[in-house]
């Protein structure tokens, strides 16, 4: 692969700064040195930046069964099956998906003008911005590292992305797949502790985006914050999936429990606690159970049933329930295995009888576990996700009625899915993001093309100008004119 000629200091090649990059003193240089490619190809041609998406698309392919043993071994075990539909296929249909509207999203974009401003005419740029910081969390590494860098290479920028040290056998490959495929001033992917992340994120650059906690993300944004680096946060919280008796129960609580169990509930978009009428919460319940146990028939030895990420989360987890059943709580195990503490596959439960007072109503649950809220009455469901912070997601079961439009037009959420869970995440042509807590700004498709991009308004006049009767010195024209621009 061709060396770029700008040369940075201390690092050989234009490969070497994605290896010594790793230590903080050395990430300004390598963010500069993607500043002084930026500025030699500031605005990218449409087939290169096509060309840059397609070298991308091929890495993933050529790699996919690597990708897939990374990612498994770092979790302990990660459905292979999981993996390449999670992160494989939608980071692929990504990638199609911005070649494919590529020139759409570059074109200049008319816009009207006021009247009082003819014959002068409008048009909207989107020119790239410089360099793009991506910090990646560990649960869908690949994704949540591939989906933002697809919307920033589409933009026309240059990248840079901090990978989680929690998953490092997938940060050691990917960091060598991408210097294989990319320049480093063109891709660079940095590795390294948790001062190497917040030196990452203390670098100015022209937009970071973050995929993490909420507490993490204030910290990311603070420390953005010095360099008025403006920020995409990707958070999580409570998601609520609310059922009514407008849906098939045995099939509202399959698909729950889909969005709850893949990935072992280790997603930021899972049902986080389902709201049930009164007396339908013992038959969802028993077809929660009915439905894992159709899905994963054993979990100990299953490969498809995937583990919880460490020692560490399994705790967490069990002492979330631990902490409901001394608080009152009643706990519904959904299988008949219990966990496999040695394999960290957590048997799925769910929890009724739940109140504020117990952590696992405070905290994003991230894992196999599901409150269940009884309620009379769909204005109660919806004033118990108004009293709660606004949810990344929000997951509605029942018929497309009065119900459903009260819901969609009294509550706030980052998405909605109507029927079934996590879907409006996948869909390319849908903006992706939170809203207060749970994040803010979106990416995917054109929202990811535009938030990476620079919105510049350009407005044309005409040799003959309207306007020019708006200047001094002011006198009874002007005064007429504008009496007659009033409204």
């Amino acid at each position: 692969m061709r060396d770029y000629p700008l040369k940075l200091p201390s690092m050989a090649t234009a490969q070497e700064p994605a290896r010594l990059a790793t230590r903080p003193s050395q990430l300004a240089q390598a963010l500069e040195f993607q500043r002084r490619a930026f500025a030699v190809d500031p605005d990218p041609a449409p087939a290169d930046r096509r060309e840059r998406l397609a070298r991308l698309a091929r890495m993933l392919r050529r790699n996919a069964a690597g990708i897939r043993d990374a990612i498994s071994a770092d979790f302990g075990l990660r459905s292979a099956d999981e993996t390449a539909l999670l992160e494989q296929f939608t980071s692929l249909e990504g990638i199609a998906h911005a070649r494919r509207h590529l020139r759409g999203w570059m074109r200049a974009e008319r816009r009207a003008v006021a009247w009082w401003s003819l014959p002068g005419s409008a048009r909207l740029l989107r020119q790239p911005l410089g360099v793009v910081g991506i910090i990646v969390p560990w649960n869908y590494p690949l994704y949540l590292a591939v989906s933002p860098l697809t919307a920033a290479l589409a933009a026309g920028n240059r990248a840079m992305l901090k990978l989680s040290e929690h998953t490092p056998r997938f940060s050691a490959l990917f960091e060598s797949i991408v210097a294989g495929t990319f320049r480093a001033d063109e891709v660079l992917v940095v590795n390294g502790d948790a001062a190497v992340a917040r030196a990452f994120a203390a670098l100015p650059f022209d937009h970071l985006l973050f995929t993490g906690s909420t507490a993490v993300g204030r910290e990311v944004m603070k420390a953005a914050s010095a360099n008025l680096t403006p920020v995409t946060l990707e958070l999580g919280g409570k998601s609520p999936a609310i059922v009514t008796g407008s849906f098939e129960i045995e099939e509202s609580a399959r698909r729950i429990m889909y969005g709850k169990l893949i990935n072992a509930g280790q997603t930021c978009v899972a049902p986080d606690y389902a709201l049930v009428p009164r007396a339908l919460v013992n038959p969802f319940i028993q077809a929660c159970r009915t439905a894992t146990q159709a899905s994963y028939p054993v979990l100990g030895t299953n490969p498809q049933y995937t583990s919880i990420a460490s020692d560490r989360h399994l705790r967490r987890l069990a002492s979330l329930v631990d902490d409901a059943r001394n608080l009152g709580a009643s706990i519904h195990s959904l299988h008949d295995e219990p966990t496999d503490a040695e394999r960290r596959r957590m048997a799925p439960v769910a929890l009724t009888d739940v109140s504020d007072a117990m952590r696992v109503m405070q905290e994003e649950i991230f894992g196999p576990v599901l409150p269940v809220v009884g309620y009379d009455g769909i204005d109660e469901a919806i004033a118990y996700v108004n009293a709660r912070p606004r949810p990344l997601a929000l997951y509605y079961f029942g018929a497309r009625d009065d119900d459903l439009g009260a819901v969609l037009s009294r509550t706030v959420s980052g998405g909605v899915t109507v029927n079934n869970t996590a879907f409006h995440a996948a869909q390319e042509d849908l903006p992706f993001g939170g809203v207060g807590p749970s994040g803010m700004g979106q990416y995917h498709g054109r929202a990811g093309f535009d938030t990476f991009s620079n919105l510049k308004p350009v407005y044309i006049d005409g040799r003959f100008s309207a306007v020019s009767l708006l200047r001094p010195p002011y006198g009874r024209r002007f005064r007429a004119l504008l009496r007659l621009l009033e409204w």
